[in-house]
């Protein structure tokens, strides 16, 4: 057997070992892709493939009318929630991890952070509609105790989204928490020692020592969550069915649910599904641009 036709077998034999992963790959994910993009240049009802109608542009160009609520206020509540979950997840599971590395019993406490995590979002959406509640609600019997007044957090306009957006983050700490405790173990001990003779004190060896050396952990937290923060919806149909009041907390992928199987408008929902698309993607790039450096490698 020659070398260029043993060299043949083995592409063939390996792409025949792939063959499986790739079929399902592109049954699941590259055929719905180029469906989805091809609907979204058309107008369709969803049973009958033979009612497609090729209307080019006219979907986009319906989105982004001054008549449209696509742009404002849904993408902008997609926005409002995907940061404010993002920034309340990862300060407050950064700040957790931080202190549960010094702690004892630290597998204990990663568990219980985590336990949030593991539970459908449907669960944690109708717990926290109870404590919601302007009546009986946990939250505003605090309130009351503190002398304050009851608030309808998820029937007033000005504080649904933010309701929501606490119930997000809070949700989120758990699964962050751990990757970045994974990063914080993988700090060697050398950086701190060198830093504690040189007289740093807590503030600056963080700054200077376990952020900087925390940064891929910190891009791989921020990104994910930032892009399921997009693609949420579920949290906000358990708590405020359609979009709450007023569409004061109504999200794109809610809104592309809603278009697809209420109203059997499956080219907007798709035209929607790919702004959103083009959205993520270049949110992706910018934080990747800001976080390349960085990690334990970079130091040594």
């Amino acid at each position: 057997m020659t070398k260029h036709s043993y060299a043949n077998k083995q592409w063939l034999s390996g792409y025949l070992f792939l063959s499986p992963a790739l079929l399902f790959y592109a049954l699941f994910l590259v055929f719905p892709f180029c469906f989805s993009l091809f609907l979204s240049f058309t107008e369709w009802g969803g049973f009958d493939l033979a009612t497609i109608r090729w209307v080019g542009l006219a979907n986009y160009r319906q989105l982004f009318s001054a008549e449209s609520a696509f742009l404002h206020p849904i993408l902008t509540n997609t926005f409002t929630f995907a940061f404010g979950t993002v920034a309340i997840s990862f300060v407050c599971s950064l700040a957790v991890a931080y202190m549960i590395a010094r702690l004892r019993w630290e597998g204990l406490w990663r568990t219980l952070y985590f336990l949030p995590s593991v539970t459908t979002v449907v669960a944690i959406g109708n717990i926290w509609l109870y404590m919601y509640s302007p009546t009986n609600g946990l939250v505003n019997k605090a309130l009351e105790l503190l002398g304050l007044s009851k608030q309808s957090f998820l029937h007033d306009p000005d504080l649904a989204l933010g309701s929501i957006i606490v119930v997000g983050g809070w949700l989120g700490i758990g699964s962050s928490m751990l990757i970045l405790t994974a990063g914080l173990k993988a700090i060697p001990e050398d950086y701190y020692e060198a830093a504690e003779l040189e007289g740093a004190g807590l503030w600056k060896t963080f700054v200077f020592i376990t952020f900087p050396l925390l940064r891929p952990s910190v891009m791989f937290v921020l990104i994910t969550s930032f892009i399921g923060g997009l693609q949420s919806f579920t949290l906000t149909m358990v708590m405020t069915g359609t979009g709450g009041p007023g569409n004061a907390t109504n999200v794109a992928g809610l809104e592309m649910y809603n278009q697809a199987f209420s109203f059997g408008n499956w080219g907007i929902a798709s035209a929607m599904a790919f702004i959103l698309f083009a959205c993520i993607f270049i949110m992706t790039m910018i934080q990747m641009a800001l976080f390349r450096r960085g990690g334990v490698e970079s130091y040594e």
